[in-house]
């Protein structure tokens, strides 16, 4: 267990960016303690690990419930996004490997001409996404748009919508939805 709370308090001081002797300091215990207490050596009284928790600041309930280890996967090379899109119109996923996902993040790239098909789409959830190569048009209910560069989108997607790349360039749109969609 005194490796668990030494181990933890030492995650968390870095992380908030303190020294070992500032920490002491802020608390009223010895550095060597406080490093003995790290190591794992020496096990902190409740009260004295409340002490030092509160010179940081966090309640003791947070610092035995925050989540120091990330197990899933944080930054993605271009190359570990896969193309989940369908015909021409090509849709990068961020984080499909996250089973626990609640968004899915795309960067979508819609060739002149493209479209996401004929019929309108409808699903559960909302979609957003800013334009930051081309334009595109958007028909989202009744109302079509043209965004071209920098204009965004926000909508409630059990509205039927369609994208269309009726220009001279490729579109490419940095897009969000929810729920997460499992393709």
């Amino acid at each position: 267990m005194s490796d668990d709370v030494g181990a933890r308090l030492k995650a968390l001081r870095t992380l908030r960016g303190i020294s070992q002797r500032e920490l002491a300091k802020r608390c009223g215990v010895t550095h060597s303690s406080l490093s003995l207490i790290e190591h794992g050596k020496v096990s902190p009284s409740v009260s004295s690990l409340k002490k030092i928790l509160d010179a940081i600041p966090i309640s003791v309930g947070d610092f035995f419930t925050m989540d120091f280890e990330n197990t899933h996967q944080v930054f993605y090379h271009q190359h570990e996004l896969p193309d989940i899109g369908s015909d021409n119109v090509i849709y990068k996923l961020v984080g499909a490997n996250r089973r626990d996902r609640a968004l899915s993040f795309m960067i979508e790239t819609y060739p002149v001409g493209s479209d996401t098909g004929r019929e309108m789409i409808t699903h559960q959830g909302e979609e957003a996404g800013v334009v930051i190569d081309g334009e595109i048009d958007i028909t989202i209910g009744i109302q079509t748009r043209r965004l071209v560069v920098g204009d965004a989108y926000y909508f409630n997607t059990n509205q039927p919508h369609r994208f269309l790349n009726a220009g001279k360039v490729p579109c490419r749109i940095v897009s969000c939805c929810t729920p997460a969609r499992t393709f």
